[in-house]
């Protein structure tokens, strides 16, 4: 199975994007980052899906909207259910529909971001894909998890058990957080916290929900009342 890129080597990606100039975009910033290297780039999703069988780069950054074969499709052969040795696939789109949030977590990836999210939010979606862990644009979480927990939904992608252990004050603090779309700079500025300890809190809240990632953390605190902005 993929793993974590050791310490000192740098994370390697893949891009697939059908427009020239967003893999020209996304290649000037990723390869701008320290930690990071862009080692291959297709056009179309066949072509994405036999350079990283080939290439086994630590995170696979796709499109949906591609030629031959769209991201959703490129994204369950590369990370999907069936898939033996699943890569890491960070779902990156311009197109903000609920259908493809689903699919695409649904499909295996695990980050799905919009494209003017920024540099930034792309940066942490990569690492955060490479250590095992998701992110999902926040404005798309706080909608997906609404839909999560509305009556009469039926296109549940999580449905989390409740807490094998009580949660503390601080862990319940992060995990409101967390629902609310927040990134773990963002939760550790609000709380008055180091990233470490909130990268801490998650990880104790992940072995207490049998969580798998941070989608799954929202959503158990949407479905348990934790979501609530405070007054």
């Amino acid at each position: 199975m993929t793993t974590s890129p050791t310490s000192g080597a740098p994370i390697s990606v893949l891009l697939a994007d059908d427009q020239d100039m967003v893999r020209s975009g996304f290649r000037f910033f990723l390869d701008a980052q320290p930690d990071m290297t862009v080692v291959a780039e297709a056009a179309d999703g066949e072509e994405a899906v036999a350079l990283a069988r080939k290439l086994r780069p630590d995170v696979c950054l796709l499109d949906i909207r591609m030629p031959k074969l769209d991201g959703l499709e490129a994204t369950r052969l590369l990370a999907g259910p069936q898939v033996a040795d699943p890569l890491r696939v960070v779902v990156v789109t311009t197109f903000d529909l609920d259908e493809y949030v689903y699919g695409a977590l649904r499909g295996g990836a695990c980050g799905f971001l919009l494209k003017d999210s920024g540099p930034t939010l792309l940066a942490e979606a990569v690492r955060a894909a490479a250590a095992g862990d998701s992110l999902v644009s926040p404005s798309v979480t706080v909608r997906l998890l609404k839909h999560i927990t509305a009556p009469g939904e039926d296109r549940r992608p999580v449905d989390p058990a409740p807490a094998a252990e009580p949660l503390t004050d601080r862990e319940r603090d992060v995990v409101r957080l967390v629902a609310l779309g927040r990134t773990n700079a963002e939760i550790a500025a609000e709380i008055y916290v180091s990233l470490s300890t909130v990268k801490t809190h998650l990880s104790s809240v992940q072995l207490k929900l049998a969580a798998r990632n941070r989608v799954e953390i929202a959503a158990w605190a949407w479905q348990h009342g934790y979501a609530q902005p405070r007054p």
